[in-house]
């Protein structure tokens, strides 16, 4: 049996770096869409929604290979939190979030282009911040910048030192793609990992 082209509806280095870890040969490709949450849109919904469009974004490109979407808000209450991008928003970001806890809401899809499937599963994840002092975000964002980062605390790296705790069913979720929940959706069309 031929083994289904696997593409990655992302431009983003982590979501690369996450999916490389499974060892299977896939392409990278921007989906190119509006990420605009709608109004009145739950953050859950959102990025259900978005992920499923990055995938069916590429169906036509790819019309025979299983298409990887996924997409993360991040929400402090009820406030979200984007990429930062700039060392103002991050210092911003980082003020608000100490003490408290953030959910990271991450979607992930699957789409058979060639037989129409779709798998969709949205993986919540939980971290709580340590209580940090505003020379100890300096420190930090001098050091990792993580200024395309949503909430601009990488866990993966530097950003460990301000979380207290996280809770979840697959840390990959955090970073972006959840791989636990990847490679069950993947079997399920087929495709083993080992």
């Amino acid at each position: 049996m031929k083994t289904p082209h696997l593409i990655l509806a992302s431009s983003s280095r982590y979501r690369r770096e996450l999916l490389g870890r499974l060892q299977l040969p896939f392409e990278a490709a921007s989906p190119d869409i509006d990420e605009t949450p709608l109004p009145g849109e739950s953050p859950q919904t959102t990025a259900c929604r978005l992920a499923e469009a990055k995938a069916r974004a590429l169906a036509q490109q790819f019309p025979d290979a299983l298409i990887i979407g996924s997409d993360q808000v991040a929400m402090l209450g009820d406030t979200r939190l984007d990429k930062p991008v700039t060392h103002a928003n991050a210092v911003a970001q980082l003020r608000a979030m100490r003490g408290k806890e953030a959910v990271f809401y991450t979607a992930l899809c699957l789409y058979n282009s060639r037989s129409g499937k779709l798998q969709t599963r949205l993986i919540p994840y939980h971290v709580q911040f340590r209580e940090f002092d505003d020379g100890q975000i300096e420190r930090y964002l001098l050091r990792e910048q993580p200024y395309d980062c949503a909430g601009s605390a990488k866990s993966e790296g530097l950003g460990i030192a301000l979380i207290a705790r996280m809770s979840g069913d697959d840390p990959n979720a955090l970073v972006g793609l959840p791989l636990i929940a990847l490679v069950e959706m993947l079997a399920a069309e087929g495709l083993q990992v080992i």
